[in-house]
């Protein structure tokens, strides 16, 4: 049974919890420890927020040992998931999670930020916002409940969108992956970012292009490379990798390694 389909069936059978408006919610208290001793064989899972049906929304914590020459570690976050139906992006993150990690790399994995989607299997959250027009930087409003980019009715109004603003914050991850699907690609860029994307493409096969057809504003990516742009000196890389319609084993394990190899040259 593939990964996504076993994921979608256990998030079908996790206990809902009683869901209160985000309004009233407690800020989530996520604390992030990249100083941990967890080791990649024995990772740690963090809490990193919950969805609007009440699933847990976690991140795997698999960090590489120090870099023999005492270079600096290179923060890396995973997110398999943002739009509920596309799901192929869980296969890669479950193949990270048994890959070796390089040294140097300190490596974090989100199955899905959008649980109740990919529960569903629809693009949006329980609340039908889509969630890669919701993050705060450039947002405004778009359409209305039942379009498919509707971008909620305020910026970072979903209790997802919260969680994940918060936890990339406070990890300042120097490379952050969300995947996508279907248009095959990887959207072209400037100067350091752009020779990162651009070698992924080649590690994969995917063509360089802009992606169409939509509003794009309040989306993850943008938001992320926004906040990450000081982290200490050397601006976070964030960007979107769009599969195709479907993702074989073999092809999981060449974006998987792909993500360690960039990882490694991000520095």
């Amino acid at each position: 049974m593939p990964r996504h389909v076993r994921y979608a069936a256990a998030l079908l059978a996790l206990p809902l919890v009683a869901t209160v408006p985000p309004s009233e919610k407690e800020p989530a208290a996520t604390t992030v420890d990249v100083a941990s001793t967890e080791t990649p064989d024995a990772p740690a899972t963090i809490p990193v927020g919950t969805s609007v049906e009440g699933r847990p929304i976690t991140a795997v914590h698999r960090p590489g040992a120090p870099s023999a020459d005492g270079s600096s570690t290179v923060t890396v976050l995973v997110i398999g998931v943002i739009h509920g139906d596309e799901q192929a992006g869980l296969d890669i993150v479950d193949r990270l999670g048994s890959l070796p990690v390089p040294d140097g790399i300190d490596l974090y994995l989100i199955d899905s930020m959008n649980p109740d989607g990919v529960a569903a299997d629809v693009r949006g959250n329980a609340n039908g916002v889509d969630l890669n027009r919701n993050f705060p930087y450039n947002w405004g409003p778009i359409a209305a409940p039942g379009d498919w980019q509707y971008a909620g009715e305020s910026a970072a109004s979903e209790p997802e969108t919260q969680a994940i603003v918060e936890f990339v914050s406070e990890l300042e991850p120097d490379l952050l992956i969300w995947y996508h699907q279907n248009a095959f690609s990887v959207a072209p860029a400037e100067g350091r970012a752009g020779e990162v994307r651009q070698h992924y493409a080649e590690l994969t096969g995917l063509p360089m292009a802009s992606v169409t057809g939509g509003t794009y504003t309040g989306v993850a990516a943008t938001w992320a490379r926004n906040e990450l742009e000081d982290n200490d000196g050397r601006p976070g890389i964030a960007f979107i990798v769009e599969l195709g319609d479907t993702l074989s084993p073999d092809d999981a394990d060449t974006h998987a390694n792909a993500v360690l190899t960039v990882a490694t040259e991000t520095v």
